[in-house]
């Protein structure tokens, strides 16, 4: 009769635990991106940009980035955390032998004492105490393995952006050799005219000075080529190893935009925000073992023992001991409530977290179509202008050679012609990095190497 009165109570406090909260994220997503292409990309997204030595720097940098593998013992560490908690599941076996040797004052012999015994304890988890617990880990396990990739997607972002910023400056070191070149011809030419009467020595003057900033811009860009292949190097987990004349001549042409979807499945596909999700979720259920903390437990012990007063008869006789326990808290000062109150605001604060960090994807996407949308009407505008300065430069030329104009209006123009070809690699380049922001914003995890060797 007892045993079916243990059942039922076990029944009764088995239905009543703690069970998984509905939670009701505070935000609205929208249903469009303001604009979409349809051009599906690829999980390794920065394949879409056809550049060999650059997937060859991403596939080392996924391999032996020191940042990644930080990341990566980082899962590591959660997912042993789950398996510790689990253990919780199963009884704890222990053993110990104890072994003793005494004389007293009054004793003509020593005495001699051995123990052996085997112990073991178990704790029903009534209220789900163990399992809330076990549950937090996994989720925590998620959001680890999540923020692994969110780290794999931010460097491969971040070499693919150096990459085309030392293609570009490569281009740029191009440019500026020629208009070098071109000064130092103009110069030439104004000092052979200079005895004819023509030039004024204010206008070779100014020549020279145009020859020397773009002499100046030269060293300048000579020194961002080495510092950005050796930030190539450092993310790519080796020493120097990128040979700066193998890197791309120019910058490659935009792929097609990109299709954008859906905003609430795309950015529930994103690391970051499956890693606020779990982290979510994981004080959820560190909330539900705080209540069931508040209420009664029982375990279960028993011991299987054997003592003698000399080794050879310590196995001999053996004695066991079963014992069961009952505990509930009464009073605990309001410890035990203002534990739940915490772990709820702990909750609240992961909860208004994970809503923010959903606003910031969708901003994040939106942010990369607006700049990239208005880069390339930039660029145009660009290239219109410098259309417009290459064929006033050659009228002012011709005006000059004619006596029509001074030097000082030839010249001008030919800052404003080379200044604007500059300004245009740089505008292409603005807008790949823009490109690239959107991919990233876009991404979703793809598994890397180590996962898979891993399982």
């Amino acid at each position: 009769m007892r045993f079916f009165i243990f059942v039922f109570i076990l029944f009764v406090t088995w239905g009543c635990s703690t069970k998984k909260m509905q939670i009701d994220v505070p935000m609205e997503s929208p249903e469009t991106f303001s604009y979409s292409g349809s051009a599906m990309v690829p999980d390794k997204w920065w394949e879409a940009f056809d550049e060999p030595i650059l997937n060859n720097i991403v596939d080392s940098a996924l391999t032996n980035n020191f940042d990644l593998f930080t990341a990566w013992y980082r899962l590591q560490a959660a997912e042993a955390l789950v398996n510790r908690e689990s253990s919780s599941f199963f009884p704890s076996i222990s053993a110990m032998l104890q072994g003793s040797r005494g004389k007293s004052l009054n004793q003509y012999s020593p005495s001699e004492q051995y123990q052996f015994s085997l112990m073991a304890e178990y704790e029903l988890d009534l209220w789900g105490k163990i399992r809330s617990r076990v549950e937090a880990e996994k989720y925590r396990a998620k959001a680890s393995r999540a923020d692994y990739h969110a780290a794999a997607i931010s460097l491969t972002a971040e070499i693919t952006s150096t990459w085309f910023q030392l293609v570009a400056a490569r281009s740029y070191l191009r440019l500026i050799n020629e208009q070098i070149e071109t000064n130092q011809k103009s110069l030439q030419s104004l000092k052979s005219r200079f005895g004819s009467g023509q030039i004024r020595s204010v206008d070779i003057l100014r020549q020279q000075q145009l020859l020397e900033s773009t002499r100046e811009q030269k060293n300048s860009i000579e020194t961002d080529i080495a510092l950005l292949a050796n930030k190539l190097t450092v993310l790519s987990g080796k020493n120097p190893w990128i040979r700066v004349d193998s890197v791309s001549k120019d910058l490659p042409e935009l792929p097609p935009f990109p299709e954008t979807g859906i905003p609430v499945d795309r950015v529930q596909n994103r690391p970051d925000v499956q890693e606020a999700f779990y982290m979510l979720q994981a004080s959820d259920r560190d909330l539900a073992s705080a209540i069931s903390n508040r209420y009664p437990r029982i375990s279960f012990s028993t011991s299987l023992f054997s003592s003698s007063e000399n080794a050879e008869d310590l196995f001999t006789e053996w004695a066991h001991n079963i014992a069961g326990d009952l505990l509930a808290p009464i009073v605990y000062g309001g410890e035990l409530k203002a534990e739940v109150d915490r772990n709820e605001a702990i909750k609240n604060q992961y909860l208004y977290a994970y809503g923010q960090t959903v606003l910031s994807a969708f901003r994040e996407v939106e942010d990369a179509i607006v700049l990239e949308q208005k880069q390339e009407r930039r660029r145009e505008l660009l290239e219109q202008q410098h259309d417009l300065a290459l064929a006033s430069l050659e009228q002012l030329r011709v005006g000059f050679f004619n006596g029509v104009n001074g030097y000082l209006d030839v010249l001008t123009a030919q800052r404003e012609e080379q200044q604007l070809r500059r300004e245009l690699i740089n505008a292409r380049l603005l807008l790949l990095e823009y490109r690239v922001a959107l991919y990233r914003a876009l991404a979703s995890s793809f598994e890397t190497k180590r996962e898979i060797n891993d399982t």
